[in-house]
Order: C-alpha cells, then structure tokens, then sequence
C-alpha cells in the first residue's frame, strides 16, 4: 500500500515505524527508532525528511537537533565551502538555535563549521550571538574557537577588539595578547598593554612564570630597538622609572635608554644619558656595563664617520675636526676608567678610606683636585662608619700634601682640625698627635713637638677609663701608650733627666706601661749612672706583670745587678732570685736556676749550689730534666767526688722516664764499676733490667753481657739470663693479654655482623695489626711449663720436641765429676774468676785526694 502526505513517500516497510511515529509523535524514542531504520536503509532523502518531520514536531529536543546538525555537517565534510549545501546547514543551525540558543555544544559546532568557511563577517557576528545568548559561565567553550578564528585571518583591528573584550572576561591571559600584538607588529599597543595590564597591575600574576623585572627588560628593548613605533609612551619616564623600581637592572636599563636615544638619531642625548649613568650606579657589574656600551657607541659613531669620508674619498676641514674630537672623546673615555671605577666605589660606601686613598693617587698630578678630593673626603666620611682604613690617615696625608708643597702653617691648620675630630678610637687620635709631633721634627722644631705632647698627655677634668665608649676619645688620649712613647723618646733625646724621669715615672704610676718600657726605663737610668734608681724601675716592673711578661724584666735585672754587685750583695741577690723562682712556671724555670747556682758556684757555698741545682731537677720542664740531672750530677762530681753523685742518679732514676732512667743506670752502673763496686754495680742493672724489653733495648742486655763477662761468674750469668727470660716473659704475657682481647674484640664483631662458622670468619678477616698476628701464634704453642733455672749443657725433650737454641746463650765449661769430687789443682785454677784490679781515679776523692795518689795518676 502506499500513501501519499506532500511528496512523503512512504514504502511497504516503513509502514511499522511511521505508525509508531503517528501514534506517538512526541516521544523522541519512536523516532529514533524509524531515523536509525532510514540511516540503514541508506536513503538519504527520507532519513533528512524524518529528520526534519521530528524536529517540526518536537523543536525543543536537544538530542534529535545535535544528531541532525552532525549528520548534516558529516555530509559536506570534504566539500568546497561554496557548494550550497552549506548554505542549507547554516539555515539548520538557524533554526536549531531558534529554540536551543541556550545551549552552548549547538553554538560550538556551528562556530566551528563557520570558521571553516570563511565568512569572517557572519562568523564574527555568530560569535558575537554566542556569548550574548549563552550565560558568562559558559563563555570559556566560546572564546578558545574565536580567538583562533582571529589568529587564523589576518584582521588585526577586529581582533584588537576583540581581544580588548575578552581581556574584561579574563584579564589573567594578557600575555596572550601581549603575543598576539608582537606578532602583527602592533608595537605601540603590545608596549602599552604591557605598561598597563602588566607592570602598573599590582596583581598580574604571570602564567609563564615571568617577573616583573622580566617584563621590565621586554619592554625597554620594545621600546629601545622601535623608537619609530612607539608614539604613545614616554620613553625616558618609563625606562627611568624602571631603574628606580629595580637597582639590579640599572646597567642594562640605562643602556637600553641610551639605545633608544641612538637609534632615535639623537647622539649627543645618548652621550647625556651614558655620562649620567655613569655618574649614578653604585655598583661595578652595572657600571661594566654602561661603560662597555659607551666605548662601543663611541668606537661606531668613529668609525661611521671614517667610512663616510672614505666613500666621498675627500674630506673636509670640518670632517677632520670632526673626526678629532671624535676620537679625542674616546681616548678621554679610555683615560677617565680608573677615575670613574672609583667613583662608583665611593658611591657605593663612601666611607671607604682606602678608596679615597685611591683617589688621591689618581689625581696627583692636578694639586686643586688633590686638595678638592681630601675637602670632599674629610666631610663626606663618618668616623664612626670607616671602613678600609683608618679615617685619621685622612688627615695626615692631607697635611703632609700642604707639608711638600712648603706651606707648613696650612698643615698645621689640618692637624689642629683633626685633634678635633671625634674618631671612633684613641688609636685613631694618638697617630694625629703622632704624626703633628714629627711633622713638627722635621723641621726642627723639638720644642713644639714636646709641648703637642704634652698637650696630648694632659688629663682630663675627670679620670675616666681608657676603654670607656661612652667617653669622647679626646678624653681618653693621656692614657694612650703610643704617645706616652713617644714623649719618653723626645724627652730622653731633647729634655733633661729630671723630665726624662718623670715622664716614665708617670707612664708607671698610669698603669699602662709595657715589659719594654720597663727595660727602656732602666737602661736610661743605667747610662746616667743612676743604677739604683734602675733598680727600683725593675722591682717596679715585676710588681706590674706576671709571667710570662715579666719574663724579660727579670732576666735583665738579675743579669744586671749580679754583673754590677757579683758576690758584694750575696743575700740580695738570693731573695731576689728567691723572689723571681717563686712564681715561676717550669717553663722558665732552668734559665733562672743555672742563674742562681753559678752566681752561689762563683760566690756562695757548694753546698747552696747543690741544694739549688736539686730544687732545679724538680722545678724544670719534664723534658728538660735529663739536661739539667747531667748538669747536677757534674757539678757534684767537680765539687764532691764521684761517690757524692750516687745519690742523683737514684733520685734521676726515679723521676726520670723510662729511656732516659735506663741512660742513667747504664752510667751509674759504669760509675760504680769504675769504683770497683761489682755488686753494686750487678744491684743497678738488675733494677734496669725490670725496664727493658729484650725486644726493645736489646743494647742493655749486651752491655750486662760484656759486664758479667769481664766482671761476673757462672752463677751471675745465669741469675742475668733467668732475669731476661723472666723480664721477657713478663712483657709478653702483657703483650698476649692486649692481643688476646684485639682478637676476642675482633671474633664478637664478626659474629654479630655474620653468623656462621666463627673459625672460618677468623681466618677469612685480616688482621692488619702486627701484634695480633703474632699474638695469634703464641696462643696457637701448646702450655708450657714454668720457667725454671736449667743447666746450659742439660739438654731436655720431653715427648720427642726438638729443644729451642738460645743464641744469646753462653758455653761455660762444666768439669764437675758426677760423683762430685773435686779436681785437681789445675783444674781448679782453670775455673777460678780472676777480677782485675784497676787504680781508683783521684776524681772520686775530689779535693780530699791523697797526695801519693795524685802523684800515681801523674806518674
């Protein structure tokens, strides 16, 4: 059957789905339903007519118009936008938005088909239709697809427009637009846009990431390299105000404002911008470089000049004078660097002393800058503030300039000014005083520089204290010892003795002298003849100090007074050297003791000198008591006999350590074998013998060999040999015992860190210690027993072990029957130890030595 509805044509099959469409022509369901049956049919003008009967009956269906308008958009793809087909879908889109002007995907999809056609005018106007029907929290899906329609089309005032009212939506994205306007050469409104929205926006935050400080560098080289294309700035305010917004750009923004003015073509304004920039950075990058950009300008503009003359090929009078003075400012340049470089540092703390300093120097040649430069110097620099100096050198340097070019009465004007000056220390004020007093001994006026001084040293209305802050330094000067010093050298070169004494006289009474101004005192008094006033300056002395400062004092007055007085004033001389050792750490001690008993050796009783050297053994530095037993030891040698030193040497042996007690028993035994006191002499190595290591001090063991040899018998030789083993043992059990516990220490350590097989972990670590290893190889012996005394010729092996051979062991005969009877005579003989006699040294008698037997030692 078929029915006839306008030009609808409806077939045999359709029938199901038009009915379902007649009985319920508003659900959006039954026509979903015959429009995806038409789309598998394939017929393309029934499915446009379903279409369009279902959004005739149903206009307010969002779904079925978006299905539509993507159907019909599917159909063009590919096409030229002027077939008409596009055409008809733009009348769709009408009458789609019509009723769906409210929602935002409809808008989309129609801008989007729109922009790829080209009609900029009704693209724009729809754009425009779209944000005024959609609600502003819907714009951000309209605006991304209209700016890049502007982009895409070069329509640079529409797009200015534009992006001026999407800006009002959001502001946050100026830096797009700033882009935008680069891009187009729109310079004058991208440097304006940056000014306002930008820099004068307090709170513009950068998306890119970008400072303030960036933009600031932006937009002077904008503004800098297109003077040309900035017509609504102000330059020069804008760069200016840049460098007072940020110190740390000056340099490249005065350059950039140089720039500018060059490009522009107005050079002698850049060469005004350049000399000011230079004459305002405080800091040496910035001045760098300006002055770097100033050269270059200079070199350029030189050199533009020289090609110009080159090209015309002649030049005239007016080129060459121009070529000079062009060349005459960039030599001028070149010269004026050190001056300005100085300039910029004094800028930059003008405190500076030593820049000054500096500055002086650089002008040398021109007398009125010199004197300009102190001028300025003297008043610019806060003597609390002074920094690379002190500011009284100031001064001095300025009068001594007056003093070389022969007006003294001007320099003494300086310094009268400066004794003025509220320096920040007395140090400061007393070089001033200083300096005015040989300023007045170089021309021969010592009169004058004694009076400066004393002026100097006058006290104040109240006695105040050298350190005191609160006190002005002028108040503070008559305790200064520098200027104390010197008025005691004026006063013993130009004064008289009287003056002289009661000048160092006051520097004692002050409390400020030092050890030297002691010795000074003392030698003064000493050569007018005045040795026991020099003698009280020295007692005076060491009442002032401690040691070790009193250390120099002493020395000079006891050389002194035992060279003036020697033995006329013994007791004197004791209590003070009594005095001087009373306090006296070990350190100086020997010096004053060997002082002390060569002065009771030469003029006193043995018998002091030996009660001094024993307080010295005692007194003296560790390190210092074996010189000074030797020294003992001789002198009692020289003044009692040899047998008096025995009890030093146990006394040394004592006190002394170990290395140096085992010298003095080898001596002591020496000494007593000399005397012919064997046992004695046996008695003291055997009490060394308990303080050497065999493996150590193998040297004393063979000294005790060579003695018991000559001197000893069987019985003694063994007694030495069952005390070196036993000495020997003892020292290794020591050294088992440490090593013992370096190994258990090492073993738990291995344990903790790896459990396993304790053996294994022992073998596998290495021992870098030289004592364990060998630890380990006595622990390792199987127990051996006591030691005991042994026969030399008994050989024992008990259980088949090879016996050691000692090779420091003696062969001694041994003839003894077993039986035990004796030998005969010979034999007897043959054993028998004869000791040699030897004569006593007269030495050991000192002055008690018989006659007979000091003409025996001449004989």
């Amino acid at each position: 059957m078929a029915a006839r509805r306008g030009i609808v044509i409806i077939e045999e099959e359709e029938i199901p789905y038009e009915e379902e469409c007649a009985k319920s022509p508003y659900s959006i369901r039954a026509w979903q339903r015959n429009i995806e049956y038409r789309r598998k049919t394939g017929n393309f003008n029934k499915l446009v007519g379903v279409y369009e009967r279902a959004v005739e009956t149903l206009p307010g269906s969002y779904k079925l118009w978006y299905n539509y308008l993507r159907f019909r958009k599917k159909q063009v793809r590919g096409k030229c936008p002027t077939d008409p087909s596009f055409v008809q879908i733009n009348n769709i889109f009408e009458r789609a938005l019509v009723f769906m002007h409210k929602m935002p995907r409809i808008w989309v999809e129609y801008c989007e088909f729109l922009v790829g056609q080209g009609k900029l005018t009704r693209t724009r106007r729809v754009f425009d239709r779209a944000l005024r029907s959609l609600p502003v929290t819907q714009h951000n899906r309209i605006w991304p697809i209209y700016l890049k329609f502007l982009k895409k089309y070069n329509i640079p005032e529409t797009a200015v427009r534009v992006f001026d009212r999407y800006l009002k939506f959001a502001p946050e994205n100026v830096e797009d637009y700033i882009r935008y306007l680069r891009s187009i050469d729109k310079l004058d409104e991208c440097a304006n846009q940056i000014v306002t929205r930008v820099i004068n926006n307090d709170k513009f935050q950068s998306k890119e990431g970008k400072s303030k400080a960036q933009y600031w560098n932006d937009l002077c080289d904008l503004i800098s390299t297109n003077p040309k294309s900035i017509k609504s700035l102000n330059v020069d305010a804008i760069i200016r105000d840049g460098i007072g917004r940020f110190p740390e750009q000056r340099g490249r923004l005065w350059n950039a404002l140089a720039d500018y003015y060059i490009r522009s073509g107005q050079f002698e304004r850049a060469r005004d911008i350049y000399e000011e920039a230079i004459d305002t950075v405080t800091a040496v990058r910035d001045f760098t470089q300006i002055f770097d950009a100033y050269a270059q300008f200079e070199e350029t503009t030189l050199s533009a000049k020289l090609e110009s003359i080159q090209q015309n090929e002649m030049a005239s009078e007016e080129d060459e004078m121009d070529i000079e003075v062009r060349m005459a400012r960039l030599e001028q340049l070149i010269e004026r660097r050190p001056l300005l470089v100085n300039s910029v540092l004094l800028r930059q703390n003008p405190h500076n002393v030593g820049e000054w300093h500096k500055r002086v120097e650089l002008n040398v040649d021109k007398p009125t800058e010199v004197i300009n430069t102190y001028l300025q110097a003297v008043q610019t620099i806060d003597p609390k503030k002074t920094s690379g100096g002190r500011f009284s050198s100031i001064w001095i340097a300025f009068a001594h300039f007056y003093d070389r070019h022969g007006q003294l009465s001007d320099a003494r004007i300086v310094m009268e000014k400066a004794l003025k000056v509220p320096f920040d220390k007395v140090e400061e004020l007393s070089d001033v005083w200083c300096a005015y007093a040989e300023l007045e001994l170089k021309h021969d006026q010592p009169q004058k520089a004694i009076e400066l001084l004393k002026r100097a040293t006058a006290p104040p209305s109240k006695q105040v204290a050298y350190f005191d802050e609160k006190e002005s330094t002028q108040n503070r000067m008559y305790r200064s010892l520098k200027i104390w010093s010197l008025y005691a050298d004026l006063e013993e070169s130009f004064g008289t003795y009287e003056t002289t004494k009661a000048v160092y006289d006051r520097i004692i009474d002050l409390r400020i002298a030092t050890p030297q101004i002691i010795m000074n005192y003392g030698v003064f008094l000493e050569e007018k003849t005045h040795f026991e006033e020099a003698f009280k300056a020295y007692e005076k002395g060491v009442s002032l100090f401690r040691w070790p400062n009193v250390y120099d004092i002493w020395n000079t007055y006891l050389t002194k007074f035992i060279k003036r007085y020697g033995g006329k004033k013994l007791e004197r001389s004791r209590d003070l050297f009594e005095q001087c050792l009373q306090d006296c750490p070990a350190k100086f001690a020997k010096h004053f003791y060997l002082m002390y008993a060569s002065l009771e050796e030469e003029h006193g009783l043995a018998r002091h000198v030996m009660k001094v050297y024993e307080r010295g053994c005692s007194a003296v530095l560790k390190e210092e008591q074996h010189e000074m037993f030797n020294v003992y030891i001789k002198k009692a040698a020289e003044l009692y006999g040899i047998t008096s030193t025995r009890d030093i040497y146990e006394k040394a042996i004592e006190i002394l350590s170990d290395d140096q007690a085992r010298e003095m028993c080898i001596r002591f035994a020496d000494l007593e074998r000399k005397l012919g006191e064997i046992d004695r002499a046996r008695a003291i190595y055997a009490h060394c013998a308990q303080m050497c290591d065999p493996r150590i001090a193998p040297h004393f063991w063979e000294i005790w060999k060579d003695f018991e040899v000559r001197h000893g018998n069987e019985d003694t030789v063994r007694e030495m040999l069952r005390i070196k083993r036993s000495v020997q043992a003892t020292f290794n059990t020591q050294v088992n015992f440490m090593a013992a516990q370096m190994m258990a220490a090492v073993a738990k350590s291995t344990q903790e860190n790896q459990p396993g097989d304790s053996m294994k972990q022992l073998e596998a670590q290495a021992v870098p210690a030289g004592t364990v290893a060998a630890a380990s190889a006595v622990i390792s012996k199987p127990p051996q027993k006591a030691v005991s005394f042994v026969r030399s010729d008994e050989v024992v092996q008990p259980n088949n072990l090879v016996t050691a051979s000692n090779p420091e062991e003696i062969q001694l005969d041994d003839d003894d029957d077993e039986d035990g009877e004796e030998g005969d005579e010979q034999d007897q003989a043959a054993k028998r130890v004869f000791i040699e006699k030897q004569n006593v040294p007269s030495k050991v008698f000192g002055t008690l030595a018989p006659k007979d037997a000091k003409d025996d030692e001449d004989d």
